[in-house]
């Protein structure tokens, strides 16, 4: 009888810089882009968090989130959509990349051409972070706080390992809900439904 490999969670690797090196905002933009078979990121002390490419499973998920999400914004017109590879630099310092994000048009509008190209100082009112088989979950819950400490007005931790969601607002208890078959980004994201028959 074959037995199926067990996927244990994969912790980031944190690479700790500070106080020997200090890189600015300009040049780690520039190791990420010279390192872009990684995922990168950095928290609020400075440290750099090296993350793995996902399994295509998870990133199927993801593809078929970020497509109800950008369906939505096109229509809907108020706001800009971005996809996992795109990096926010937070009020915090740190440098984070959502699953999902959506920004509110006059907000991303607002901030100069030249600072969009890269991690763009603004921390977006919606967010959304994927839990694949091998993500650590108290990592990610940590990561969905630190968003709202930042400004987000919304987010949502999927948890595609235990059916679960994880929804996070500012001043209020974190919300779980189990097998939900849809949610809603009301009164923020009006008339957004994500249908989670496309992400489970």
């Amino acid at each position: 009888m074959t037995t199926l490999p067990v996927v244990t969670e994969i912790i980031p690797m944190v690479l700790q810089l500070q106080p020997a090196i200090a890189i600015s905002d300009d040049q780690f933009y520039e190791f990420c882009q010279i390192n872009r078979d990684f995922r990168i990121e950095r928290n609020a002390a400075g440290e750099l968090l090296i993350m793995f490419p996902t399994g295509a499973e998870t990133d199927e998920h993801n593809f078929n989130l970020i497509g109800q999400l950008w369906a939505w914004t096109r229509q809907d017109g108020t706001g800009v959509g971005f996809g996992s590879s795109g990096g926010f630099t937070l009020p915090s310092g740190a440098v984070r990349s959502p699953d999902a994000a959506w920004i509110k048009r006059t907000r991303w509008e607002a901030i100069p051409v030249e600072l969009r190209k890269k991690f763009a100082p603004i921390c977006p009112e919606f967010v959304i972070e994927l839990r694949s088989e091998s993500d650590n979950l108290q990592i990610l819950q940590s990561k969905m706080q630190e968003y709202i400490n930042n400004g987000t007005q919304l987010g949502w931790l999927i948890d595609t390992k235990q059916r679960k969601v994880f929804i996070y607002c500012p001043n209020s208890a974190v919300e779980e809900l189990n097998n939900p078959k849809s949610l809603s980004g009301e009164p923020l994201l009006s008339g957004f439904v994500l249908d989670l028959s496309q992400v489970w």
